[in-house]
């Protein structure tokens, strides 16, 4: 069941969007249809949405949604494969219920190579993380709780292939630092180059995609 604020909201973005329903649906990752619908001709009708919505019997168990939230969080958090796995619920039904418990998720994010739902935040940090080697590429996976082709597609899609083969061969070819000062202070100066790089870089791919994202939402 949704807050008043939540109906609200829906209501007064599907009306900037000029009514357009999967428009207000995708930007949101909720309701339904027929919910948004319902909720647009009552604030019509009324000028404004009842503060509290008629309650109904809920369509799944709270069992239910505790086994598709644990299958998302081990399945690499992916919607799309807990609602295969599962045979249920719908997509918007599942993702309010990961937007409920995983806050730092974004399913929301139009764009193919963001609909997973992971934060910016997440994705830089792997990206670095995996580029640094600091750890193996499956330790770092495991503590980011995301799977190691995650981490390489990561890598692929902020980056691109040439950028990560070539920062691949200035990891290869950088000195390991072994007893003199000098030696270490350079090793930690050239890993700040990089990582001020890498996020340089991450930026400017992540601007490119949102302008994308937006771009699509504005034709839709």
């Amino acid at each position: 069941m949704y807050s008043y604020a939540d109906r609200l909201r829906a209501v007064e973005l599907y009306i900037r969007l000029g009514k357009r329903l999967k428009a207000t649906i995708r930007q949101l990752g909720y309701p339904r249809k027929n919910a948004l619908k319902g909720w647009y001709r009552e604030y019509v009708e009324n000028r404004d949405l009842r503060v509290q919505a008629v309650a109904r019997a809920p369509k799944f168990s709270e069992a239910q949604k505790q086994a598709a939230l644990e299958h998302y969080r081990t399945h690499d958090r992916c919607i799309s494969s807990t609602m295969r796995a599962l045979g249920y619920p719908g997509r918007g039904t599942l993702t309010a219920w990961v937007r409920e418990v995983f806050p730092e998720a974004r399913s929301s994010m139009v764009g193919r190579s963001w609909r997973r739902g992971y934060s910016d935040e997440l994705r830089q940090a792997g990206v670095i993380g995996l580029c640094n080697g600091d750890e193996s590429a499956q330790q770092l996976a495991d503590r980011l709780g995301v799977s190691r082709p995650t981490l390489y597609s990561w890598k692929d899609q902020l980056l691109g292939h040439e950028a990560s083969s070539s920062m691949k061969r200035r990891k290869t070819n950088a000195k390991v630092p072994e007893r003199e000062e000098l030696e270490r202070r350079l090793e930690a100066l050239q890993r700040d180059v990089r990582q001020l790089q890498l996020k340089h870089d991450l930026l400017k791919k992540a601007n490119e995609l949102l302008k994308k994202a937006w771009a699509s939402i504005c034709r839709s």
